[in-house]
């Protein structure tokens, strides 16, 4: 087992959002380098179990709040796709992460799935959780805004949180305040985060990627049912891993076998 520490800061970009992140670093030179890309209203500490494995591996593993998102900027200035990419590049090159290998849970994944189109010489390799390029869904946005409505806060305490949000890990990122537990995040703020997402499909960024690619599904997921067999449709070296009794937070509900899935897949 590698030792390794870990260091806490904020890096601001060009645009002056903050970025929250945490790095962990092993004593030597790492084996890999990743990036976790975390989802839609989550923060970067549902990769804690994860970050550790891979830490302990040898690898150096980056996390971060996305914009809107956990201890970075609340209301940034923009919300678009490019705007979470430029994010994402940001840290890769004031970091010196390149070449990384990006992995990417949901809206993460579709943040690295864009990335690794746009700026293929940062990326060493390609991991997608519950992501990929299908679109347009016209009623994405009214679906979040429900999902983020039906949230009974404030929460009275952490383990009703995690009862209520179905992972512990979940709770962690919520705040204290006077009366209870609340998100840490701006619910237009997350609603317009969809917004390109509603309108837009991303196929020919998809065909783009040229680095090796790996796509983990949850048996239970979200993912629209034909979107894998036309993902392989256009790029047919992708590795698809099927994770058995794993629904869309495949990294909450099976932390194990998705270790393993990237494990194989990166010797």
């Amino acid at each position: 087992m590698t030792r390794t520490r870990s260091a806490t800061a904020t890096l601001t970009t060009p645009d002056g959002t903050h970025l929250a992140h945490t790095d962990h670093h092993p004593a030597g030179e790492p084996a890999a380098t990743f990036l976790l890309l975390h989802g839609l209203a989550g923060h970067q500490g549902e990769w804690d179990t994860l970050a550790a494995r891979l830490s302990a591996d040898g690898h150096r593993v980056v996390t971060y709040d996305a914009r809107g998102h956990g201890a970075s900027t609340r209301i940034p200035a923009s919300t678009t796709r490019a705007a979470h990419v430029e994010d994402a590049v940001t840290l890769i090159e004031e970091l010196d992460l390149a070449p990384v290998t990006l992995l990417g849970q949901s809206l993460g994944g579709h943040t690295a799935l864009l990335l690794a189109a746009a700026h293929p010489h940062l990326v060493r390799s390609l991991i997608l959780v519950e992501a990929g390029p299908a679109g347009p869904a016209p009623d994405l946005p009214a679906q979040i805004a429900a999902w983020l409505d039906s949230w009974p806060t404030p929460f009275t305490s952490l383990d009703e949180a995690a009862a209520f949000l179905g992972h512990e890990a979940w709770a962690r990122g919520l705040e204290k305040r006077e009366d209870g537990w609340y998100p840490r995040w701006d619910r237009p703020t997350i609603i317009d985060t969809v917004a390109e997402l509603a309108t837009t499909a991303y196929w020919p960024e998809w065909s783009r990627i040229t680095c090796p690619t790996l796509l983990i599904q949850g048996e239970h997921g979200t993912m629209r049912p034909d979107e894998p067999a036309t993902m392989l449709t256009h790029r047919p070296d992708t590795k698809v891993v099927r994770i058995p009794h794993a629904a869309h937070d495949v990294h909450l509900d099976q932390p194990d076998r998705l270790y393993e899935a990237i494990r194989a897949f990166i010797a």
